[in-house]
């Protein structure tokens, strides 16, 4: 590996060398990290593009009961998540970065396909159900290994000064799967009808997710472990039991509690705006509103919108500052979310086109920043284990429960503007939490 310079950090009095790597090898993990985010949340976000034919086959119907059924599944991988970290975590800090990284999306787009082949409700009757809580539980628990190990193998590799905007890219890498996801859906149900993609169609782009998944792994198989991890194996200070060590300090336990608030925005901003957003519209708003199609060209066009928008906060944040860009987007969010889900809720495709694209554009500052302000969090011993402990934690109070949460109470209320509500009152969260953050723009990462 080439080198361009090198930094020294203190641990415990001793100094330790960390090799940066030179552009290149910056940009090949970049891209090892993107193109690995990219296959694990085209996989999990297709589960939510998807939701109602998983409705219809796995369950039996597409009726509200079917699809608060459906998102348990949807739950119940948020609940596997900590495990995913806590355990990950551990091995990540423990043993390094990248052979995780690379296992971590076998495990996933395996139980991805095979979602895709699991026979009807007709056919298995209660077994199709089980299987399919039993494959997100997979899912559930590698995507909670997955971000803060990938931020982190890119955030270790990074130059200081534009540590933001590498990292950047992992983001764009989710949202465009997302994207990804709902141009094959959308192609899908134009080629073959809605009969057949209720039929058999929706099963091809969970089988997609094998031979992705295969790319994903050979690409990050090929890396070396991150600089400042090697820095720490070479010296034997490898952290013995990260986990301990995370749970016996009260820095690394307040740092947590940062790392479940800030990212609260996430929920609505990630979650209900993108994945459960085609259900949304095609079940809360009615069919006579938004046909599948119709609904999966909407978030298509705010994903557009947010692909292009994150890469120019990030370029800000390395600029400015994390904070700043953090709080405007809490702000924009907040003030954005009920006018923008009001045209959503028109049930006219232009105006919920424009709604759902303002909604993208305030929220890109924050998917831009967020998990960057995490990696800088933590010290190198812990920085896998921390942060997977905090995100994961965040994401089963703001995210997971979201699409359940909000299906049942629009059911209940019968009033469509519950995940404008839901946004505004994150953005609130995320913008309190800001202000407790300590400015790392520019600064390198702890070693300890």
């Amino acid at each position: 590996m080439s080198n361009s310079s090198t930094e020294s950090v203190n641990l415990n009095t001793a100094q330790i060398k960390v090799v940066t790597a030179d552009g290149k090898m910056v940009r090949k993990a970049t891209f090892a990290g993107t193109m690995g985010s990219f296959v694990e949340w085209y996989d999990y976000g297709i589960y939510g593009l998807l939701t109602t034919y998983l409705a219809v086959n796995i369950m039996g119907s597409k009726d509200v009961g079917s699809l608060l059924l459906t998102n348990v599944g949807f739950l119940v991988s948020f609940l596997a998540r900590p495990f995913g970290g806590l355990i990950c975590g551990f091995l990540g800090d423990r043993l390094g970065r990248k052979n995780l990284l690379a296992v971590l999306l076998l495990l996933i787009s395996a139980s991805t396909a095979c979602i895709g082949l699991i026979p009807s409700s007709s056919v298995i009757s209660w077994a199709a159900p089980a299987l399919l809580i039993l494959f997100r539980i997979l899912q559930g628990f590698s995507a909670g290994g997955e971000v803060a190990g990938a931020m982190a193998f890119v955030g270790e590799y990074a130059n200081n000064r534009h540590r933001n905007f590498a990292q950047s890219f992992i983001a764009v890498g989710s949202f465009f799967a997302l994207f990804f996801g709902s141009t094959l859906s959308a192609i899908l149900i134009t080629t073959l009808g809605d009969a057949n993609m209720s039929g058999w169609g929706w099963r091809i782009p969970f089988i997609v997710a094998l031979p992705l998944g295969y790319i994903g792994f050979y690409i990050r198989s090929k890396m070396e472990d991150t600089p400042h991890f090697k820095a720490l194996r070479e010296r034997n200070v490898v952290e013995r039991n990260p986990l301990k060590t995370v749970f016996t300090s009260k820095k690394h336990l307040a740092a947590i509690a940062l790392t479940i608030f800030l990212p609260a925005v996430n929920g609505p901003g990630y979650y209900l705006l993108f994945a459960y957003m085609p259900t949304y519209l095609k079940t809360s708003l009615g069919a006579n509103n938004f046909t599948m199609l119709g609904a999966l060209l909407v978030t298509a066009a705010s994903l557009v919108a947010i692909i292009i928008a994150i890469p120019i906060m990030a370029r800000l944040s390395d600029r400015y500052g994390r904070k700043p860009i953090l709080a405007w987007s809490a702000v924009g969010t907040a003030v954005l979310s009920y006018p923008s889900f009001l045209m959503i809720t028109t049930g006219n495709m232009t105006l919920a086109s424009i709604g759902a694209v303002m909604m993208a554009l305030a929220f890109s500052g924050h998917a831009a920043v967020v998990h960057t302000v995490l990696t800088e969090l933590f010290p190198t011993t812990v920085r896998y284990s921390a942060y997977s402990i905090g995100f994961n934690v965040s994401t089963i109070i703001f995210g997971g429960s979201a699409p359940l949460v909000m299906t049942a109470i629009i059911s209940a209320t019968k009033n469509s503007m519950i995940p404008g509500y839901f946004s505004i009152a994150a953005s609130v969260i995320t913008l309190a939490t800001v202000f407790f953050l300590k400015e790392t723009k520019g600064q390198p990462l702890r070693t300890h």
